[in-house]
C-alpha cells in the first residue's frame, strides 16, 4: 500500500498545524552534574576516604581478611568517585572541532575503568582467600564485627547519596557498584564475625571474600558489557530495529530507506542517521516527511537527534545497512 504524500504548500507549511515538523534537533542537558550532584560525590568520596585508614589499621590489628578486603575495595572507590566526579564535569564541555561530539563519552570510558578495577580486585580476593583457606588465620571476631557495622553504615550512606544518579549514567552506575559492593562486603564481615565469635570458624572468613568477590566481579561484567556495546557502536539493545524500519517507512511520503545506523553516544544520547528515498518533491514538502519522522524516532525510541538525508526515487538506492571500506563509504 502506497503512503499519501502530505499535502506541502508553502501556505500549509506555515500554518500552525504544521509547526510540529519544525522542530529542531534538540539535547538533553546534562543534569547529573548539578551543584547537588558535585557534592553528594565530593561527601561520599571524603567519607570513603576518611574510613579506608580506619579500617586498614582495625583489619590489621584483628588480622581479617575480610576487612583489609573491604578497606582496599573502599580505596578503589575512592578512585573511582574522583574518576567519575571528573568524565562528569569533562561531559559538561561543549563540542568542539576536534570533539564535534563533545566528550560525553567520558562518563563511558570512566565506567569501563570502574568495572575493570572491580574485576582486578575480585581475582585479588579469590587468591588472598585461598590462600587463608589453605592456612587460615586467628580472626578477632570483635574487632571483625565492631567495625564491619560502623562500616556497613558509612558504606550505606555513600552508596544512597549517588543512588538516584546511577539509574540513567553508566559512570555513576560503575561508582555506584563500588560503593554497594562495599555495603555487601561489610555486611558479610558482620554476619562473620558473629558466627566465628561462637564457632570459632575462622574459615568463614576466606569464605565470605569469596562472595563478596564472586558478587563484585558478576556486576563489573554488566557494566563493561554495556560499555563495550556503546563504544562498538552498537545499536541500543531495547530498540527493535526491524520494527523501527518498518514504522519509518510507513510514514507519508516516504519509498524506503538504506544507509541506517542507529546508535549512541553513552546510555541516555541516542543517535540516527539514514538515507529517505521519496518522490521528486519540494524542500517544504520534503521537510515535512523529516519533521514527521523526527518526531517518531524522538517519541517512540528516545532518539533525540536524527540526520535524514532525502533522496528522490529515481537516485540509485542501497541496501539497508551499508559497510564501511578503508577510505570510502560503499553499499553492501
Amino acid at each position: 500500500m502506497m503512503n499519501t504524500l502530505p499535502s506541502c504548500s508553502k501556505k500549509d507549511w506555515n500554518t500552525p498545524n504544521t509547526a510540529k515538523f519544525m522542530t529542531p534537533h534538540t539535547h538533553s542537558p546534562i543534569e547529573s552534574l548539578s551543584q547537588k550532584t558535585s557534592w553528594r560525590l565530593g561527601l561520599s568520596l571524603s567519607l570513603t576516604l576518611a574510613f579506608v585508614v580506619v579500617e586498614v589499621i582495625a583489619g590489621l590489628l584483628g588480622n581479617s581478611l575480610a576487612l583489609l578486603t573491604d578497606a582496599a575495595h573502599n580505596f578503589t572507590d575512592v578512585l573511582a568517585l574522583g574518576l567519575s566526579w571528573y568524565a562528569l564535569r569533562k561531559a559538561m564541555q561543549p563540542a568542539n572541532a576536534r570533539k564535534t561530539f563533545g566528550y560525553h563519552r567520558a562518563g563511558i570510558l570512566a565506567a569501563m575503568v570502574n568495572s575493570t578495577t572491580l574485576a582486578l580486585i575480585s581475582l585479588g580476593i579469590f587468591y588472598e582467600a585461598w590462600q587463608r583457606f589453605i592456612n587460615p588465620p586467628e580472626v578477632n571476631p570483635g574487632i571483625l564485627v565492631g567495625v564491619g557495622l560502623v562500616a556497613f553504615v558509612i558504606n550505606a550512606v555513600t552508596a544512597w547519596l549517588i543512588k538516584e544518579d546511577s539509574e540513567h549514567d553508566l559512570n555513576m552506575r560503575s561508582a555506584f557498584i563500588h560503593l554497594m559492593g562495599d555495603v555487601f562486603s561489610t555486611l558479610g564481615a558482620v554476619i562473620a564475625g558473629v558466627i566465628i565469635f561462637f564457632t570459632r570458624w575462622n574459615w568463614l572468613d576466606p569464605f565470605v571474600s569469596v562472595l563478596i568477590g564472586l558478587l563484585i566481579l558478576w556486576n563489573a561484567w554488566g557494566i563493561l558489557r554495556e560499555t563495550i556495546h556503546i563504544l562498538l557502536e552498537s545499536a541500543p539493545r531495547d530498540i527493535d530495529i526491524k520494527k523501527l524500519v518498518g514504522e519509518m517507512n510507513a510514514v507519508p511520503g516516504v519509498k524506503g530507506i538504506h544507509d541506517l545506523h542507529v546508535w549512541s553516544i553513552d546510555q541516555e544520547k541516542r543517535l540516527l542517521s539514514a538515507h529517505i528515498v521519496t518522490d521528486d518533491v519540494s524542500i517544504s514538502c520534503g521537510a515535512a516527511i523529516q519533521g514527521e519522522l523526527t518526531e517518531l524516532l524522538a517519541q517512540r525510541y528516545g532518539i533525540a537527534h536524527a540526520t535524514l538525508q532525502l533522496e528522490c526515487a529515481c537516485c540509485n538506492g542501497g541496501e539497508l545497512f551499508c559497510k564501511m571500506t578503508e577510505g570510502q563509504h560503499t553499499h553492501a
